[in-house]
């Protein structure tokens, strides 16, 4: 975990992605063990909710090995925060989106947040944690200078979409096919979501942003007036076709 002249940066690879700490704040003892308990708390994360795992709680309870109650209080939080997910919006989000538990859609933003939240309550009031292109930012980048985050054209490799820019607490969370394929399934059909490729959702915390980016994706085009109807959060996405829509605010923060 080195420090530099502007912090403290770190790069760990768990849950399948990479996860990434850029910490513009002087770096005190305090945020050093914030940090490495970010750290095991992500590899704990890891082992509780993978699905790849067949010894994780979530791939032995949806086996039927274990029941609820005999899962971490973590998984209950979680199973939580999926229902009610699902409840606002309207089904488009789901924790069983191909028919087999799987609560990832919402475990990753809701880990990158409780990590930047941490690296907070221990002084780290500039930071931004980025858990596999999902990313929870605080504060600015410097005196006077705010985030600048790069968003990837999804039809384009190596082109940006837009830059987003943050002089305070922003949540960015991406869905799309580029990366990973067709991996966000329709949950009212179970067939993959292609109406889009992709959809980039800002918001005030990442744990709903993510999951909500998650529901927009899974809506397509519909998504558009659903976002719209959200509080606090803009979108912009690109069609199959390269055409983009945005949310009518998205230009405070996206070029």
């Amino acid at each position: 975990m080195p420090d530099t002249a502007t912090g403290l940066r770190h790069v760990e690879h768990v849950m399948g992605t990479v996860f990434s700490f850029d910490i513009r704040d002087e770096p005190t003892p305090a945020i050093h063990r914030a940090l490495a308990e970010a750290v095991r708390q992500l590899h704990r994360v890891d082992a509780v909710f993978s699905t790849y795992r067949p010894d994780s709680h979530i791939s032995r309870l949806d086996r039927g090995d274990i029941h609820l109650d005999d899962c971490p209080p973590e998984v209950h939080e979680v199973m939580s925060l999926c229902a009610q997910a699902a409840h606002d919006t309207d089904g488009w989000f789901s924790m069983i989106p191909a028919g087999t538990l799987d609560p990832s859609g919402l475990v990753k933003g809701w880990a990158t947040e409780a990590a930047s939240r941490s690296l907070y309550e221990a002084g780290a009031h500039h930071t931004c944690v980025n858990g596999g292109g999902d990313l929870q930012l605080r504060g600015r980048a410097g005196p006077g200078r705010p985030w600048r985050i790069g968003i990837a054209h999804p039809l384009r490799p190596g082109e940006l979409l837009t830059v987003i820019t943050a002089d305070h607490d922003l949540a960015v969370a991406t869905s799309g096919t580029a990366e990973r394929g067709a991996h966000i399934f329709d949950p009212h059909t179970g067939a993959p979501a292609t109406g889009l490729a992709s959809l980039t959702l800002i918001g005030p915390s990442l744990t709903l942003t993510d999951t909500y980016a998650t529901a927009a994706f899974a809506r397509g085009d519909e998504a558009q007036g659903w976002v719209e109807t959200l509080d606090g959060y803009e979108a912009l996405a690109v069609r199959p076709d390269g055409q983009e829509w945005r949310t009518p605010a998205f230009s405070r923060y996206g070029a």
